[in-house]
């Protein structure tokens, strides 16, 4: 049935060509990306216009920007369909980042700080290796067996330690509750912060330290991810569903001692992820050189073999967009003692050895403050015009009594000049037309004058019919005739 339904979306791929459309939604899987390559190249504009809706990218309004991103993207285009023409293991797609430079990349999407290793003793911290003597086996996938959440998204935000520590954590509560709960990154990102740095990265070793020092930690649902830093929220952070009990490393440079680690429950590990390949992988068997600069965390979730090619399965946090549904194959048991993309260089895992405390509720919202005091009302000049609060209505064009056109004067309770254009304040209520003055109509006290203040236009309230109506200073002369 799975093979059947991957046919029936390839072909609906395939159909879209005549349209010269891409069904971008339907792009999971390698072939799905190859087959979308293939449809861009024939009409790329309109193959960009339907993934930035798709995608729902930001400047789609914004028309320079829109044009930058196009030219990049052709180019990441032509690198795409450039590679997928060769014989290789892997395949590259016009994924979520395929409108990002390669610097813009790396600048994005990354997050682990190798170098804060060094700067303290995390709390917790086994000094053994558990599965030392554990006789692994051929292959193994968690997400088969229930220990693995949905591929998460982590955005802007260079969170991917959060995420890999989640990951981790699901996958030894699971394993041991019988239970997969989907736990909070952003608590990690708020509240985790005397090591890690929220946004500008962290490292899951310390983050497994918070969660222990802190009794455990939220669920996502609770505590809803935000993709940027925020101020620890303290009820939330004290709602402890999943705990921890400590956490060992997996010795390092020893893929080995990863697969024994990773036959038991799925492992944190850090690679280097910075190569243009890897930010436009779309599926296959990942071997092309990248180094071992750790820069991003992320979690290994089984390991198995493909026509005599050994892979991890990596699960990514950048979306199920990216990649081969959000997830990488990344090449097993390659000649350097580091792993592929240093894989095995820094990989650890959170031990569960005692149950979770009972769930508590959830946190309660804040309590509403007082209501807001209601708005001020327009000054209301006809059946159709009004001026802003605090204003005066003042008619500019009069005939036979009726108000044909208002203005506004910016004074409550104002004096509308005879000019029509102008007005006083009621403190000042005489409108020395000559001058352009306002004054008290006491001869001596011309000091206390003032200049006369311009109207503006009043406002059409949309959808209401204008009837002609008589000005207000003028009712009372029209009442008595």
């Amino acid at each position: 049935m799975g093979s059947l339904v991957r046919g029936l979306v390839l072909l609906s791929l395939l159909a879209a060509a005549s349209a010269a459309s891409v069904e971008w939604h339907a792009v999971k899987e390698p072939e799905h990306h190859v087959a979308a390559v293939k449809l861009a190249k024939g009409n790329p504009r309109a193959a960009f216009s339907d993934w930035v809706e798709h995608l729902q990218k930001a400047y789609k309004d914004n028309v320079e920007e829109y044009e930058r991103k196009f030219s990049v993207w052709l180019d990441n285009l032509e690198f795409v369909h450039s590679h997928n023409e060769k014989d290789s293991t892997f395949k590259l797609g016009l994924t979520n980042f395929a409108d990002l430079t390669h610097d813009e990349y790396r600048q994005h999407a990354l997050g682990y700080r190798p170098e804060l290793k060094g700067t303290g003793l995390g709390t917790g911290k086994s000094t053994g290796f558990q599965y030392a003597d554990y006789e692994a086996p051929p292959s193994i996938d968690w997400r088969k067996k229930g220990a693995v959440t949905d591929v998460k998204n982590q955005q802007q935000c260079g969170s991917c330690w959060a995420f890999s520590t989640t990951g981790s954590v699901e996958g030894a509560n699971a394993i041991y509750s019988g239970e997969l709960v989907s736990l909070s990154e952003q608590e990690l990102v708020d509240c985790d912060v005397t090591q890690d740095h929220g946004c500008h990265g962290g490292l899951m070793d310390f983050a497994f330290s918070f969660i222990i020092r802190n009794g455990g930690i939220d669920t996502e649902k609770d505590y809803k991810y935000k993709a940027q830093d925020g101020v620890c929220n303290i009820a939330k952070e004290k709602r402890h569903v999943v705990t921890i009990d400590s956490y060992e490393d997996v010795p390092p440079n020893d893929e080995s001692a990863l697969k024994k680690a990773a036959a038991n429950q799925p492992i944190s590990v850090a690679i280097e992820a910075d190569q243009r390949e890897f930010q436009l992988y779309a599926g296959g068997v990942f071997d092309a050189p990248c180094g071992t600069a750790l820069d991003h965390g992320v979690l290994v979730v089984g390991y198995g073999s493909d026509n005599g090619t050994d892979y991890w399965i990596v699960k990514n946090s950048w979306g199920d967009f990216w990649g081969d549904s959000g997830y990488i194959r990344l090449a097993r048991g390659i000649s350097n003692s580091a792993g592929q993309c240093g894989i095995a260089m820094q990989a650890s895992y959170p031990i569960k050895k005692t149950p979770n405390p009972p769930t508590p509720p959830p946190v309660p919202p804040p309590t509403p403050g007082p209501p807001s005091p209601p708005s001020p009302k327009p000054e209301v000049c006809d059946t159709a015009t009004s001026c802003p609060p605090a204003s005066t209505c003042c008619c500019m064009r009069e005939f036979f009594g009726y108000c044909f056109t208002w203005a506004c004067c910016p004074l409550k309770e104002a004096t509308c000049c005879d000019d029509h254009e102008h007005c006083c304040p009621s403190n000042l209520p005489v409108c020395d037309t000559v001058a352009g003055r306002c004054l008290s109509g006491n001869e001596d006290d011309w000091e206390s004058s003032v200049p006369w203040v311009s109207k503006v236009a009043a406002k059409r309230t949309p959808g209401r019919s204008w009837i002609p109506h008589v000005p207000f200073w003028r009712e009372a002369e029209y009442a008595h005739n």
